[in-house]
């Protein structure tokens, strides 16, 4: 059987809007994974490649393949930089959104430059399966190549139940802060006495369970702000806007967010973050 893949690039650009299909509309980690490892590794690179050289003699397999991948490497990060300076920032929709435009675009480049290119000289993939040449083979070639491809496929099926499977040691928090923007900047520096700052605090429960958390804020050692409880299911996230006020002047006063389980409420704090703010005395104007 030989299986030949004119468009190869309108078969990725269809695999890209499916992962975004199956991220927002169900939770299948295993086709997350399937489609996600080659839509960030392979992908970006892959469509750049066929934009950059639409003959197929310009590179060979191997050169296509292996630059397709060093060039997602590269691409990925700096799309990546990009949002952290738009108003999106680095959040999971706006990468995915951002990686399959680039993709589509690339695409579409790498589609218009082959329709400059002779037939003969355009990219396309040839897979041959040849299952004739098995009835062929002797007994023994036949068991090893049953046993062989046996191999792969549960290969194959233990590295995608390892990496589905979630581990004790992978139960973890996210917890963090952000500037009022949502971004990792703009975090509030110099205040004065008896003014609110605010930042955005973020936390999403990874822990395969429900927690109930609660967050303490400290100013120079001393309880500012209390919040929660925030009950949170696996994978679930929570984000809000929440001030503190500072009441006493002074430099380098160490802000301190503390994050602990409904379970932990009296022990050592589950997470911390902190900032560090500057506070002026209050002007007072006279006439």
């Amino acid at each position: 059987m030989k299986i030949h893949i004119k468009n190869e690039l309108l078969l990725i650009d269809i695999l890209s809007l499916i992962l975004i299909g199956i991220i927002s509309l169900t939770s299948f980690k295993v086709a997350r994974i399937i489609l996600g490892l080659p839509f960030i590794l392979f992908f970006p690179g892959y469509t750049l490649i066929c934009a950059l050289f639409p003959k197929k003699t310009q590179l060979d397999r191997i050169e296509r393949i292996a630059l397709s991948f060093g060039l997602s490497i590269a691409v990925v990060p700096l799309i990546g930089l990009i949002l952290n300076y738009t108003p999106w920032g680095i959040r999971l929709y706006p990468i995915l959104v951002s990686l399959t435009g680039f993709i589509i675009v690339m695409s579409i480049l790498a589609w218009i430059r082959r329709s400059y290119v002779l037939p003969s000289e355009r990219l396309s993939i040839n897979i041959n399966i040849d299952f004739s040449s098995f009835s062929s083979q002797s007994k023994l070639d036949k068991i090893l190549t049953v046993v062989l491809i046996g191999a792969i496929i549960a290969a194959i099926g233990t590295l995608i139940y390892v990496i589905s499977t979630p581990k004790a040691g992978e139960r973890f928090t996210e917890f963090y802060i952000l500037g009022e923007g949502g971004k990792a900047e703009g975090y509030p520096r110099k205040l004065t006495v008896g003014e609110e700052a605010y930042v955005i605090l973020g936390i999403v429960n990874h822990e395969y369970e429900s927690v109930s958390y609660t967050v303490k804020v400290l100013i120079g050692g001393e309880e500012n702000t209390f919040i929660g409880p925030v009950i949170l299911e696996h994978e679930e996230k929570w984000e809000e806007k929440i001030g503190f006020t500072p009441t006493q002047p002074g430099e380098n006063i160490k802000v301190e967010f503390l994050l602990f389980r409904e379970d932990q409420a009296n022990s050592e704090p589950y997470r911390s973050l902190h900032l560090w703010i500057d506070v002026s005395e209050k002007k007072i104007l006279t006439f």
